[in-house]
């Protein structure tokens, strides 16, 4: 299976919303053609950041579908598909590949709530590849899911499944990503799930991100990635020391109120969320604008596109 579109920047698409709670599809469209023309090489749909827990199985077959023709094969895309039910997982993962949507990968989340422990966490991504012909690309966020995949428990399966081919880590812990990239078979990736780590991840050996805050900012954030992976840390690293308070300031309230709060200063769409999560706070906002307007100011003399 080949892997090589993981090398790069992939961006967890937002999901716009109508302030009455619709999906707001034209937004999505130019969102998508944001990321294209800031040149990402993937787009993730239906993962954390768009918001896919709140949306119904037909809310999430109409967004998918409207990714993949939006982007109209320019890109690939990766569809999140997780949960805390294994067989509703292995259900939903087992149609869509019978459905033969022109998708690269399948991303999935692990289990949150039940708090599985490691055999649990091994049998559970068994079934899942067990029922997906796509690349499976495994997600560690500890921090959204209540537990952690360790580095043992990602090796094994590494090791064990073919189709399980990456992982999404967003453990924060660089000594367990450390393990993983020690141990795991040659060809399987590591992608960074941490906007600001994504620079000492590449330097240990991760391919790459699958980027929260390049829904904003796609060009800057792509080239950082590409400059750290040709092994051009210095220029890499001016573009995240110009990106970094606003990265910080995109999880200051949660994600992706954040991310959606530049979107809608730049006006490409509307700040709504679903709720339980809400928008920024007004202190937090107007931060956000001051840091984006200083981005402007400063973005011809970064790196980008060299």
């Amino acid at each position: 299976m080949s892997t090589e579109f993981l090398h790069g920047t992939g961006v967890a698409i937002v999901t716009p919303f109508r302030e009455d709670n619709s999906i707001d599809f034209l937004s999505m469209g130019k969102v998508v053609e944001h990321l294209i023309k800031g040149n990402v090489e993937y787009i993730v749909a239906l993962g954390t950041t768009g918001e896919s827990v709140t949306l119904s199985a037909d809310e999430k077959a109409a967004v998918i579908s409207f990714v993949i023709e939006a982007v109209n094969g320019r890109v690939p895309v990766v569809m999140g598909i997780g949960g805390n039910n294994t067989h509703e997982v292995q259900q939903s993962v087992k149609a869509v590949c019978r459905e033969n949507l022109p998708l690269a990968a399948v991303l999935s989340v692990s289990p949150y709530y039940n708090k599985p422990n490691q055999e649990g966490l091994y049998h559970h991504y068994s079934k899942i590849s067990s029922s997906c012909t796509l690349p499976l690309i495994l997600y560690n966020v500890p921090g959204r899911t209540g537990g952690n995949i360790t580095a043992e428990t990602t090796v094994r399966l590494a090791h064990d499944f073919r189709n399980i081919v990456a992982i999404k880590e967003a453990s924060g812990n660089l000594n367990q990503i450390n393990h993983i990239i020690k141990d795991k078979p040659k060809d399987f990736l590591v992608i960074s799930g941490d906007d600001q780590l994504t620079l000492p991840m590449i330097s240990l050996g991760a391919s790459g991100v699958i980027s929260v805050s390049a829904n904003a900012f796609p060009r800057e954030l792509s080239e950082m990635v590409r400059l750290a992976l040709k092994g051009n840390f210095r220029k890499a690293q001016q573009i995240q020391n110009a990106l970094l308070d606003i990265m910080d300031t995109h999880f200051a309230e949660g994600n992706p109120a954040g991310v959606k709060g530049s979107l809608s200063i730049m006006k490409l769409i509307d700040n709504n969320l679903r709720l339980p999560l809400c928008p920024l706070s007004k202190p937090t906002f107007t931060k956000l604008e001051a840091l984006i307007r200083e981005l402007d100011k400063i973005k011809e003399k970064l790196p980008l596109g060299e």
